[in-house]
C-alpha cells in the first residue's frame, strides 16, 4: 500500500531520548498524495463560496494590525457564534460558558484526555472506532479499553454498559456518526449509556465521581434530516460532552476549528489544561466569518447526502468474486464498503494507479470512500470496477 509524503519517515536517531513507549511508533499519516481524485480523508469536496472567502479576508484584514497582541484567550465572540449556530442547526441554545473552541476537534479530544485521563485513568471506546483515540490515550498516559460493536457496526449497548461498570473509566468515547463505519448512534442508546455513566464509579477517583460521556459529532451535519443531536441533552446531563468540527460540513478543514459543547464544569476542566492563547486571532476571525455565511456553507451538505445514498445503492449492485458488496449504513459523508475483499490493499493500489485515492481503514475486508464531486464520484465508480476485475483475475 502506498504511504504518505512525510519526509522524516522512521529515521529517528537512536541516541535521542524519545520516550520508551514511543520508540518504533509512526506519526498519524493518512496518505497525502498528488492525485486527481482524493477521497480518503473525509473532506468536503466543495470549496467555500467566493462570498465566504471575501468575508474571511475582510475579517482577517481587520484584525491584522492587532497581531502584535495576544488574542482573546477565551474567544468569547467565537463562542457566541458557536451558540447561535447550534441553536439554528440543532435547536439547542447553550450559554457561552457551555462552549469551547480549539484547533480542530482533534485538539478538543486531546484536551479532554489531558483533563480527565492520565496515569491510573482509563478511557473506554467501542471498536471499530476513530484511530486517533488510542493515540490521545497514549500521549496522555491514559489506559485504553474497548467494548466491541455488533457485526453490523451498531453499538452493542449491553456490552458497553457492562464494560463501563467493569473498567470504571473516567471517559467513555462514542462517535456519532461513527468513524470509520459511518454508523448512526440512536438517541435512546446515548441516553442509556449516559444513565450508566451517571452511576458508575471511576477507578482511582473519590466517592461520588462518575465518568463523562464524550460524543464525537464530527460528521453530524450529514445525518438524516430530523435526527436530533446529542447537544440537546447537555442541559440535563452535566457529565455529557459533545465534540464538533467546522472541517467537514463547513468545508473548513484547512482552518482547523473544532468546538466542544458541555456543562460549564466540563468546560472549566478543559480550560485548566489548554495552552495559553491556543486559538489564534486569525483562526478566530476566519471562523466567525464562516458563521456569517452558515446557509451558504451548509448548502452543499444535502447534495453530499444524496451522493452518499446514490453511491451506497450503486455499490450494493456491484460484485467482487461473485458476491455483492456490503455497504455499512452511514449518516456521514463517507461509506465503508466491501466486506469480503480478500486483498483490499491491491484494490487500493489499482485505484491509485487510476488517480483515485481512497482509504484502507477499518476491519479487514473493507475500504472507505469519502463523497466527492459528481465528476470525482463518476471516476471512482469507473476505477473501482476496473480495479476489482483486475484483482479478481490474479
Amino acid at each position: 500500500m502506498s504511504g504518505n509524503n512525510e519526509t522524516n519517515g522512521n529515521a529517528i536517531p537512536a541516541n535521542l531520548p524519545l520516550r520508551n513507549d514511543l520508540i518504533g511508533e509512526e506519526p498519524y499519516g493518512a496518505p497525502q498524495l498528488d492525485v486527481p481524485v482524493c477521497l480518503n480523508v473525509n473532506e468536503n469536496p466543495y470549496a467555500p463560496d467566493p462570498a465566504v472567502c471575501d468575508t474571511i479576508a475582510r475579517r482577517v484584514r481587520e484584525i491584522a494590525p492587532t497581531l502584535n497582541r495576544y488574542p482573546d484567550r477565551e474567544h468569547i465572540e467565537l463562542r457566541k457564534a458557536f451558540s447561535d449556530y447550534l441553536a439554528h442547526e440543532s435547536g439547542a441554545r447553550l450559554d457561552v460558558d457551555e462552549l469551547w473552541g480549539a484547533n480542530g476537534s482533534n485538539e478538543i479530544m486531546l484536551q479532554l484526555f489531558q483533563a480527565f485521563g492520565g496515569p491510573g485513568r482509563t478511557a473506554l471506546g467501542a471498536d471499530p472506532t476513530y484511530s486517533m483515540y488510542p493515540e490521545y490515550a497514549r500521549d496522555t498516559f491514559t489506559g485504553w479499553k474497548l467494548a466491541h460493536r455488533n457485526e453490523d457496526f451498531t453499538l452493542n449497548v449491553e456490552k458497553t454498559i457492562e464494560a463501563i461498570y467493569e473498567v470504571k473509566p473516567s471517559m467513555v468515547l462514542l462517535t456519532s456518526p461513527n468513524n470509520p463505519t459511518g454508523t448512526p448512534l440512536a438517541m435512546e442508546d446515548i441516553e442509556r449509556i449516559l444513565a450508566a455513566c451517571e452511576t458508575a464509579e471511576v477507578e482511582g477517583a473519590g466517592e461520588g465521581v462518575h465518568p463523562i460521556l464524550v460524543i464525537d459529532e464530527a460528521y453530524v451535519e450529514f445525518r438524516k434530516p430530523g435526527t436530533p443531536s446529542a447537544v440537546t441533552l447537555i442541559k440535563d446531563h452535566p457529565n455529557l460532552a459533545v465534540s464538533r468540527t467546522m472541517s467537514k460540513a463547513f468545508a473548513f478543514a484547512g482552518a482547523r476549528v473544532g468546538y466542544l459543547a458541555a456543562s460549564k464544569g466540563i468546560i472549566d476542566c478543559v480550560r485548566i489544561v489548554r495552552m495559553p492563547y491556543h486559538l489564534s486571532a486569525v483562526t478566530q476571525a476566519a471562523a466567525i466569518a464562516a458563521f456569517e455565511h452558515t446557509d451558504e456553507q451548509l448548502s452543499r451538505v444535502e447534495h453530499l447526502r444524496e451522493t452518499r445514498e446514490a453511491t451506497a445503492e450503486w455499490l450494493k449492485a456491484q460484485t467482487y468474486k461473485g458476491e455483492p458488496l456490503e455497504v455499512a449504513e452511514s449518516g456521514s459523508n463517507f461509506l465503508l464498503f466491501g466486506g469480503h475483499f480478500d486483498n483490499r490493499e491491491a484494490i487500493f493500489d489499482e485505484l491509485l494507479k487510476r488517480g483515485v485515492l481512497i482509504r484502507v481503514v477499518g476491519p479487514d475486508g473493507w475500504l472507505r470512500v469519502c463523497m466527492g464531486t459528481d465528476e470525482e464520484m463518476a471516476r471512482f465508480r469507473e476505477a473501482l470496477v476496473e480495479s476489482m476485475r483486475l484483482v479478481e483475475a490474479r
